[in-house]
């Protein structure tokens, strides 16, 4: 059986007062990141969803700085988008941040991807769809240089 903490197995970990206070799916994925020898502590709070669990247990299974988007200001998607731009190496400071909308976070990583200066359009107060009219724009006059 895994060992955790303290001599303290899955198993015994699984029938705490502090294993309870999560819904079956909340569960299931901290029993998951254990039996993965994930740090489970990052995320095993009741402030996340288990969508948002299963995000940080991505996070930390590719290894990335999941510190960055591991705050219940972010929603999954989100989450998501962050983790995505982590493993894809980009300055995803740009974008991590509350105030975008996940598809605004998502032009704004496909923008970085094609090594676009997203800053032209990386403004909250644009639409997504702002956002993505700009990116093309922007990748059309790129191919044409």
């Amino acid at each position: 059986m895994n060992k955790i903490y303290n001599n303290l197995n899955i198993d015994n970990l699984m029938r705490t007062e502090m294993f309870n206070q999560f819904d079956e799916i909340q569960q299931k994925k901290i029993k998951i990141g254990l039996e993965k020898g994930l740090n489970v502590s990052v995320y095993a709070k009741s402030e996340f969803d288990w969508a948002q669990m299963e995000q940080i247990g991505l996070g930390l299974e590719d290894n990335l700085d999941v510190s960055i988007y591991a705050n219940s200001k972010y929603n999954w998607k989100q989450m998501y988008q962050i983790r995505c731009g982590l493993k894809a190496n980009l300055d995803v400071s740009l974008y991590a941040k509350p105030e975008f909308h996940e598809s605004q976070m998502y032009e704004i990583r496909l923008g970085l991807l094609k090594n676009l200066n997203v800053s032209i359009y990386a403004k909250s107060t644009f639409s997504s769809f702002k956002m993505k009219i700009t990116r093309e724009r922007l990748e059309n006059e790129q191919k044409n240089i």
